[in-house]
């Protein structure tokens, strides 16, 4: 799926990253107790889901992560084939040079635009394939903040260390090359150093000592990567007083204070990756540049400068490549880097194209799993297939005869073949209209990000498909609006309305439906407490305009809930927050009023400790007080006795959720949650936010 200010590129040829990309590899060909003692924090996460979700829950969790295609390759050069929604510096049949984890090895790339440069019609994309470890070895060249005539070392001259010392070089600096391999020694000699040395040589210290006029170096690049502290101490012992000391490598920095660090006051700096707008979502999804006035350097200019340094031939990569691989060969490339068999600096993939750079990429079939499709047969499409849709939804659809997973679309490809595979899906794409425009498709499930429901539902009500589509519904009032009015229209011209469901899966619980049970009719007063957990504000459930917020992303859950045991529609909600750091309105207490009475009180809180179980409610109707401790433990209180079931691991229904929408699918039934339900949670969540702003209590 092409998104907003994203470029589609046909790769020419892509970079293997040998150091990062052969860590990799080499963990993911490891057995699981080698995985979970390289990732000691992902075994911990791992007990504790455990703990708290269960044996099945933690396996799918688990699996998927070990299923999964992992994307390699972050560094690219090709021609653009299409442009996003609001791109206007790139046209189709530019030549571009692409970084960051989308720049993968593909034949077909969707990558952001401050990730993207426009190179010269004339570009040897060859060479401009070296884009991002270019631009990360200039970013670690401005933090050392050299001057015409200093000195700088590299320790490490691998590929990245090379690169360091060709530009060092293309800007005056006297460069200085040690490296472990002898082999890897003689190539900077030749190409990258004014001066290269094994690291075990016999006076080492004083002889780059010497080279730096009797100073030592104004400034150490440490390029290498490894689990010693020797890079880092070495780093201090050559460099002059008051110089600094760039980490760009993986390497540890717990330096012994004695004799060098202290003494010299030395300068120890990290370097980021290709630059300033790194893991940044507003520079990187977003597209929003920092003022050149203020950041000078961001990760696209450092990517432009690189260009412009091949393009001027003010620097020559041509040495560096020692392979280039067809992609049908590039296991056996992987292969040799990890046995290393041959020696290697730069290894390139090259993307058989010819002159076709207009072949339609988008669909691929998969053989072998179709069904033979009845005229009563739910043929599923999906919209999204990410962490929640893989635990909780796919693996709850039934394998039934009548029940078909047609295609799959995610927002990259590997991510939608994995899934296909993985779930036994007849095809995977790269555009949604291979689902929604699909006349065998005839239900869609929505599990994209929350900006884009709204969309997905509108197209797919439109197509007459039956819709599940994940909470929120939509993120404005306008878009809610939209989705009612529509339907309404379908149902007043369809004898047959497409259903329209929501991902509410809380109501579906076995313990909800006892404690329902138990709760009968009437005016209730509810408490519903949720120990949310706190969430990172640039995180992109917090962006208003793509994840809205966790009130409204989340909270329409409780609001569902509430309804759902009260029987009625909310018609008033009051909430006040407190302030949070970040400008966040996710602590914070909800009261709403129901139209049969009912009064209910979310208190949602992110500033909690995680040790506390996640959500508590409690009823109170006609003498009875029922009590639900995170969809494991039911208490009902009545007559002065106490009933209580317990269940051996949590269930917030979500198979009943996606089972009872199928049935409905089949019978032609309505949806298992009805139409005003869904609309009255998602515009409590609206008002919820209004109140918030203005102070006052909203009716609606």
């Amino acid at each position: 799926m092409l998104g907003k200010g994203h470029i589609l590129v046909r790769n020419r040829y892509s970079l293997i990253s040998a150091g990062t990309e052969g860590s990799t590899v080499k963990t993911a060909r490891s057995s699981y107790l080698a995985k979970a003692m390289e990732r000691p924090q992902q075994a911990k996460q791992v007990l504790d889901t455990l703990r708290s979700q269960g044996i099945a829950q933690t396996y799918r969790a688990v699996m998927k992560k070990l299923d999964a295609y992992s994307p390699l390759g972050y560094s690219c050069a090709g021609k653009v084939i299409d442009v996003g929604a609001g791109v206007e510096e790139f046209s189709v049949g530019d030549l571009v040079a692409c970084g960051g984890l989308t720049a993968s090895h593909a034949e077909v790339v969707s990558v952001p635009v401050n990730l993207c440069v426009k190179l010269s019609p004339d570009a040897d994309l060859k060479k401009a394939a070296y884009n991002t470890l270019g631009s990360i070895a200039l970013q670690g060249v401005r933090q050392a903040d050299l001057r015409l005539g200093e000195t700088c070392a590299i320790i490490g001259m691998g590929l990245l260390g090379q690169l360091t010392g060709l530009i060092l070089r293309a800007s005056g600096v006297r460069v200085i090359g040690i490296d472990i391999d002898p082999s890897m020694v003689e190539i900077a000699e030749r190409y990258s150093a004014d001066l290269a040395l094994q690291r075990g040589t016999a006076g080492i210290d004083d002889r780059v000592i010497q080279f730096g006029r009797g100073l030592g170096c104004d400034a150490v690049i440490i390029t290498a990567a490894s689990r010693s502290l020797d890079p880092i101490n070495f780093a201090g012992s050559i460099s002059r007083k008051k110089g600094t000391i760039v980490v760009v490598g993986a390497v540890p920095t717990g330096f012994d204070r004695e004799p060098n660090f202290y003494k010299k006051e030395l300068q120890v700096k990290m370097s980021c990756s290709y630059g300033p707008g790194r893991y940044d979502p507003l520079y990187e999804e977003k597209g929003i540049d920092y003022p050149a006035a203020y950041v000078r350097w961001t990760e696209k200019r450092n990517m432009e400068a690189f260009q412009e340094l091949i393009q001027s031939k003010k620097i020559d990569v041509d040495y560096l490549t020692t392979h280039t691989v067809k992609l049908e060969n590039v296991p056996k490339a992987y292969d040799m880097m990890l046995s290393k068999s041959e020696p290697f600096i730069g290894i390139l993939i090259e993307y058989d194209v010819g002159n076709d750079f207009s072949r339609n990429y988008s669909r691929i079939n998969l053989k072998g799993n179709e069904k033979n499709a009845g005229p009563d047969t739910v043929s599923i499409g999906f919209i999204g297939a990410g962490s929640y849709a893989q635990s909780h939804l796919l693996p709850n659809i039934p394998k039934e005869k009548d029940v078909i997973l047609k295609g799959v679309t995610t927002f990259t490809g590997i991510g939608s073949q994995s899934v296909a595979e993985r779930f036994n899906f007849e095809f995977c794409a790269g555009s949604d209209k291979d689902i929604l425009e699909d006349p065998e498709v005839n239900t869609v499930f929505v599990a994209t990000r929350h900006d884009s429901h709204a969309q997905y539902v509108l197209s797919a009500l439109r197509a007459a498909k039956h819709v599940f589509v994940e909470k929120p519904l939509c993120l404005t009032e306008p878009g809610l609006k939209e989705i009612t009015d529509l339907y309404s229209i379908l149902s007043a011209q369809q004898s047959i309305t497409p259903i329209l469901m929501v991902g509410y899966n809380r109501r579906f619980s076995p313990l909800a439906r006892e404690m329902k049970k138990a709760l009968g009719q009437g005016p209730m007063a509810i408490t519903y407490r949720i120990n949310a957990g706190r969430i990172a504000a640039d995180s992109w459930i917090q962006d208003p305009e793509i994840g809205g917020g966790r009130i409204i992303g989340e909270a329409c859950h409780f609001i569902d809930f509430i309804t759902y045991l009260t029987g009625s529609l909310p018609v008033s909600v009051h909430m006040v927050a407190m302030a949070m750091p970040g400008n966040l309105n996710d602590t914070a207490i909800l009261s709403l009023s129901y139209s049969d009475g009912s009064i209910g009180s979310i208190c949602y809180f992110a500033n909690g400790d995680k040790g506390v179980p996640k959500e508590y409610v409690e009823v109170y109707c006609h003498g009875v007080t029922a009590i639900l401790e995170d969809f494991r433990s039911l208490s009902i209180y009545a007559s002065g006795k106490r009933k209580q079931k317990k269940m051996s691991s949590q269930d917030k229904g979500h198979k009943n959720e996606v089972q009872e929408f199928l049935r409905a699918v089949k019978s032609g039934n309505s949806s298992p949650i009805p139409f005003d339900e869904i609309i009255s949670s998602s515009l409590a969540t609206f008002k919820a936010i209004e109140s918030y702003r203005t102070g006052k209590a909203m009716r609606f």
